[in-house]
């Protein structure tokens, strides 16, 4: 880990931190210097994500939280602010996928992915503009999918999910443009996370999925969670600062196709 201070003296609160693109984002964001909430629906997941940061010396604590609760998202903010004075940065990653063919879908499967990656997004960025508003300052970066651009078999109801953060991202972006509060999205292609296992299976595995994958996405390889994480930086930093309402994909090439 290395400390160049990108977001130096930023407080960010990064969700689905406990693994994956969200683990790998806290990570980077506290390499730059922000005060990382680790917040995750699994606490063990989250507190070993806090752990690697304060191991590296920088600073990160973990929260447990379903974004699916509006009171719970409501509160982590709020308590995030009183105790370190501002919310700089909101990464609204954590997500489900729950795939299936359409006409056999749950309306359980329907309430839990637009609860958790439409609502949640929704919840907690409603709960920060107040803070940010304050501070005429923020930075909220939005996990969208290359799912929210083109579909693929199995995923309606998840690219359903993530067409909408692309249009809420946009709607935050106008909004809060003159107010010194930017929202953008990143789209990512297929990126080795647990999250695509499911979707996978369905696919014909995911050695299957692998040895194909320059079928559909051009640079030939998943990506990684870290590749992600830097975009999440580069959009939370001052480096992105003419940027808002952007969506910008970082998927290996697939929807140049």
């Amino acid at each position: 880990m290395s400390d160049n201070g990108r977001v130096q003296d930023r407080v960010a609160i990064v969700t689905g931190a406990g693994s994956g693109i969200g683990q790998a984002s806290a990570i980077r964001l506290a390499e730059e210097g922000a005060t990382v909430i680790c917040a995750d629906i699994n606490l063990e997941a989250a507190t070993g994500t806090a752990q690697q940061i304060k191991g590296a010396g920088f600073v990160g604590e973990a929260n447990r939280i379903d974004i699916a609760d509006s009171q719970a998202c409501t509160d982590l903010v709020n308590s995030t602010a009183t105790k370190y004075g501002s919310v700089d940065i909101l990464v609204n990653n954590a997500g489900v996928n729950l795939p299936g063919v359409f006409h056999e879908v749950t309306n359980e499967t329907i309430d839990r992915t637009l609860n958790v990656n439409v609502k949640g997004a929704m919840y907690l960025t409603r709960a920060a503009l107040p803070h940010m508003l304050k501070n005429q300052r923020g930075s909220i970066v939005n996990m969208s999918s290359v799912n929210g651009l083109v579909s693929e078999p199995y995923l309606s109801v998840y690219s359903a999910s993530k067409g909408a953060i692309v249009m809420f991202t946009r709607g935050i972006a106008l909004d809060y443009a003159k107010t010194g509060i930017r929202c953008n999205a990143i789209c990512p292609g297929w990126v080795d996370t647990p999250i695509n296992h499911a979707h996978a299976k369905m696919l014909g595995g995911l050695e299957h999925v692998y040895k194909t994958i320059d079928s559909f996405q051009p640079i030939g390889r998943p990506g990684t969670s870290r590749e992600i994480a830097n975009v999440v930086l580069f959009l939370a930093s001052d480096e992105s600062s003419f940027m808002t309402g952007s969506i910008v994909s970082a998927d290996g090439g697939m929807t140049a196709q």
